[in-house]
């Protein structure tokens, strides 16, 4: 009998435990939490990881095209960043040397890199290369050394105090990102049958004329093309130039046509949590409980984003605004600093849409490499992005002549 007496009370206080830590779990959830309806999302690849490299334009762009590939062939590709890394840098250096080192030689680069390189070198797949980091013991892309190397080089030749430059500086560059990337090869076989970089990129089904960037400046006439005004588009390409609303308006159509969008802004606002979510919060009165200007202005980055998750679908976002976006961009406060690729569209629970986003940072916060950033926060801070020209609703296109 005090035996069952005894089991009865285990139980008991087993029982008491679990319900009570169960509570404690429900009350830990936080009910501003966003919680997601998909509307609209389209085939992507798997999620990459850049590591310790700034190659976001190359990762994005990449995607992109292996997701235009997808939803043209329905054939999946894991497509070669370190070979479109080792022909660019080639080619930035050329720029620096021949302009004397009046020229910006970096790791960042634009969408209109890598489809220079798939024009004009071709790819290779992923598998025809060295796997990133492997060239000099790492496990994924470290360029802290690589760079370290790379730019005093490029720099002393292009401020050579000589009258005439031999090539030969060339293949010492060239020996340098082979060392570090591995050699872009000239033939290789992929599926059984041998290519070389040209021939791939021809057959995997794409025109690469179907490619066009959009912006949205004041400082350039609507509906005319220019070169984005920022360091790293240093080939100059033009972009289309769209009122706000109708660039906004050329990612909601491409996105709910199946297409995807090779994105390129500002990530270095407040609301752009590294957990995944981003919205356009005013970083001088963000509208958080318990939060005045004063207040948020002294917090710490961690603090903020803390807030930013703790009120969650109650932060009160800013509407976005064709003169505060030409605003932010003369005062250096819309800056390009991460590519990324826009393929679908989600609502939370409040009924704020978002466009669902991939990363290239691994399967790292709350959704595993996914971000879910305001249709607000993208229109305001959109430096650029490329898009399929088939993608743009055709009033816009025929206007345009595209």
């Amino acid at each position: 009998m005090k035996k069952v007496i005894l089991s009865a009370a285990v139980i008991f206080f087993c029982t008491a435990s679990v319900m009570a830590q169960g509570k404690e779990k429900k009350d830990s959830i936080n009910p501003n939490a966003p919680v997601f309806t998909v509307i609209k999302e389209n085939p992507i690849t798997s999620i990459k990881n850049q590591a310790k490299s700034g190659t976001c334009w190359n990762y994005s762009t990449l995607s992109f095209f292996e997701a235009e590939i997808l939803k043209k062939t329905n054939k999946t590709y894991d497509l070669c960043e370190m070979f479109v890394c080792n022909k660019n840098y080639m080619d930035r250096a050329i720029v620096k040397v021949r302009m004397h080192g009046d020229a910006q030689f970096s790791q960042g680069g634009s969408a209109y890199d890598v489809l220079h390189v798939l024009k004009t070198y071709g790819i290779c797949p992923e598998e025809a290369m060295p796997a990133p980091g492997t060239m000099y013991g790492d496990t994924l892309n470290n360029f802290n050394e690589f760079f370290g190397v790379m730019e005093p080089y490029v720099d002393a030749v292009a401020k050579l105090n000589i009258k005439k430059l031999s090539p030969t500086w060339k293949k010492g560059l060239q020996g340098i990102l082979d060392a570090y990337l591995g050699t872009c090869p000239e033939t290789f076989t992929y599926e059984g049958k041998k290519y070389t970089p040209k021939e791939f990129a021809n057959s995997l089904g794409l025109d690469w004329n179907d490619y066009v960037t959009i912006t949205s400046y004041t400082h350039h006439p609507f509906d005319t093309t220019f070169p984005i005004e920022v360091q790293d588009n240093w080939r100059q390409p033009g972009s289309w130039n769209l009122p706000m609303e109708e660039m906004a308006a050329v990612i909601d159509n491409a996105v709910m046509n199946g297409y995807t969008v090779a994105w390129g802004g500002d990530v270095s606002e407040d609301g752009f949590t590294r957990d995944g979510l981003a919205l356009l919060i005013d970083s001088e009165e963000p509208g958080l409980e318990g939060s005045d200007m004063a207040k948020w202005l002294k917090l710490s980055a961690k603090e903020k984003q803390n807030k930013i998750k703790e009120a969650g679908v109650t932060v009160k976002e800013m509407v976005p605004s064709q003169e505060q976006r030409q605003k932010e961009y003369d005062n250096w406060t819309l800056t390009d600093d991460h590519g990324m690729l826009i393929y679908g569209i989600a609502k939370d629970q409040t009924g704020r849409e978002y466009y669902m986003v991939k990363n290239s940072w691994g399967k790292t916060g709350e959704y595993k490499g996914i971000w879910y950033m305001s249709k607000n926060f993208i229109v305001a801070k959109t430096m650029d992005y490329m898009v399929n020209k088939n993608a743009i609703p055709k009033n816009i296109r025929k206007r345009l002549g595209i």
